[in-house]
């Protein structure tokens, strides 16, 4: 009896830990395609509107499959907690995200994204102090912030607009704080719950502001292309990948959980240029190089 339950448990933690290799998988992959896929959306749906379509439709998909399966309802205090989720992760991130990539490549984007696992790792070490502060996870920060700058030093010189790129770094902060926290607020159980809640409230929010900005007043004929990269962002951007992530959270670090801003920009930045014709340079290729070495080491410092 004691072999088979130690075999069990073998099994048991075998399992665990092949879910949470293909969870980072699906952060890693799919969010990187994303960034082309706004992209290609938003040159065409106003971009407010099109995160509201992305987030609510794929929010009311998710808590109802869910809560139809039994998984009990949020309480009023989890619902608190997920409506500060849902501003800072997806209403106040997306909406920057969407409305720059209307000015900047979808590769810049993903370059900027790549702050958000730097920023994290501050907030964990210097402000809630939820990590013990060691100079080998700085060291790991600034070689990557290193890559990161490398990589928008390239696209810099390409006259990138100013504003919208701010706005992006302002979107990184707010989903960065938005992991941080979600370590040591109420929330369901259930993280699909929690996930759908989010989505919910913050692609309530954003249609709200899509509304007050009087996109829809003017909303254009919408071909393939932007339709097709809609689909994606709401059935794998954001109920698979967005699912993951927060299944994560729950598992490992905010911080390591974060390392997927250092791969997404690979893919974005491969898609943007097979796809959208967006060059690849020297300095994307010196910062990824940079950005793949911080990856190995957030990944072995951000170990519990």
């Amino acid at each position: 009896m004691a072999v088979l339950e130690v075999s069990e448990k073998e099994t048991a933690r075998a399992s665990k830990r092949m879910q949470t290799v293909l969870a980072f998988a699906v952060i890693y992959l799919a969010w990187g395609a994303t960034f082309a896929a706004i992209r290609v959306a938003v040159g065409v749906v106003p971009p407010f509107l099109a995160a509201a379509i992305r987030f609510l439709t794929a929010g009311v998909l998710l808590y109802s499959f869910v809560r139809l399966r039994g998984a009990p309802r949020p309480t009023p205090r989890e619902w608190r907690s997920l409506a500060l989720l849902g501003t800072l992760v997806i209403f106040l991130d997306y909406s920057a995200y969407f409305w720059g990539e209307r000015y900047v490549s979808s590769g810049t984007a993903a370059m900027i994204a790549g702050t958000i696992p730097l920023i994290t790792g501050l907030l964990e070490m210097l402000v809630f102090r939820q990590r013990a502060f060691r100079w080998s996870a700085l060291l790991t920060i600034m070689l990557g912030f290193c890559g990161v700058a490398v990589l928008v030093s390239g696209q810099v010189e390409g006259g990138q607009p100013l504003l919208p790129s701010l706005a992006l770094v302002g979107g990184c902060v707010a989903w960065s704080l938005g992991m941080v926290l979600s370590r040591s607020i109420p929330l369901p159980s259930s993280r699909a719950v929690a996930a759908g809640a989010e989505m919910i409230i913050g692609g309530a929010l954003l249609l709200l502001l899509a509304v007050t900005s009087g996109e829809l007043h003017h909303v254009p004929h919408v071909g393939w292309r932007p339709a097709l990269a809609l689909v994606y962002l709401i059935f794998i951007g954001s109920l698979l990948a967005f699912t993951c992530f927060v299944w994560l959270l729950g598992q490992v670090s905010a911080g390591k959980v974060a390392s997927h801003a250092f791969v997404n920009p690979l893919v974005a930045v491969a898609l943007g240029a097979w796809m959208l014709g967006e060059p690849i340079t020297r300095a994307m290729i010196g910062g990824m190089a940079l950005i793949l070495v911080s990856v190995f080491c957030i990944l072995r410092f951000g170990r519990e």
